[in-house]
């Protein structure tokens, strides 16, 4: 796998950086559950020091990504079903909420950003591309946030979520799943274009429920992922 810190004006530190491309790796399962990481070998396929790496390191550590053991190296956490399922009830709590603010006011600019989102998602579901539809999921949460003025919502969950990414990147394996997903997305806009809060909260339930329908499947199908 090519690891490579982007090369943008962020205002990041390297470490910053260095663990925002190991946790897209994790979540994207190059990097498999169960798999070591070598610091040096990470910090000469990113072209930085091991100082940034062993801080990033840590920081995945802190977020249950990876577990960090004396003597004996850093491992890739394999996927719990127990954490997911966690991160899926904090998400739902945080933002079944926050659609119900987005139904009350919901910014017009934000709003037309949904639907560049949407025809993104549409063309990633076209090109197979579930890395792709992936991030623009992620992008489509986001911008509800912002557009109810609930950015640091959003911020709140940014760390658990990537419990639920591993599995979800997993699930958009299954082509079905991405339309079914767009299905969710244009009900939830539906629902906040009409001002309705129960509907938004209620269809936001159902979009981040979807997971535990398709989890017994998904560990059936990849056994050596998870714990």
């Amino acid at each position: 796998m090519n690891l490579e810190i982007l090369k943008i004006e962020t205002g990041e530190s390297t470490a910053a950086q260095v663990e925002r491309d190991l946790r897209e790796a994790i979540i994207r399962l190059d990097f498999a559950p169960g798999s070591r990481l070598s610091e040096q070998d990470i910090a000469t396929r990113m072209g930085v020091s091991r100082q940034p790496v062993r801080e990033a390191l840590i920081a995945l550590g802190k977020s249950k990504l990876v577990d960090i053991r004396p003597n004996r190296g850093t491992v890739v956490v394999k996927i719990s079903a127990r954490q997911m399922m966690e991160a899926r009830f904090v998400r739902e709590v945080i933002e079944t909420a926050v659609a119900r603010r987005a139904s009350e006011n919901f910014d017009a600019w934000t709003r037309r950003k949904l639907d560049g989102i949407l025809a993104r998602q549409r063309s990633a579901m076209e090109a197979h591309d579930h890395n792709w539809f992936r991030k623009e999921d992620e992008q489509f949460h986001i911008a509800i946030a912002e557009g109810a003025g609930c950015a640091l919502a959003w911020n709140a969950i940014s760390d658990i979520k990537a419990h639920m990414d591993r599995v979800c990147n997993l699930q958009l394996r299954n082509p079905a799943s991405m339309g079914n997903l767009i299905g969710q997305h244009e009900k939830i806009v539906m629902a906040i274009d009409g001002k309705d809060a129960d509907a938004a909260a209620d269809a936001m339930r159902v979009h981040l429920n979807g997971i535990l329908t398709d989890l017994p499947q998904i560990e059936s199908d990849n056994p050596g992922l998870f714990e």
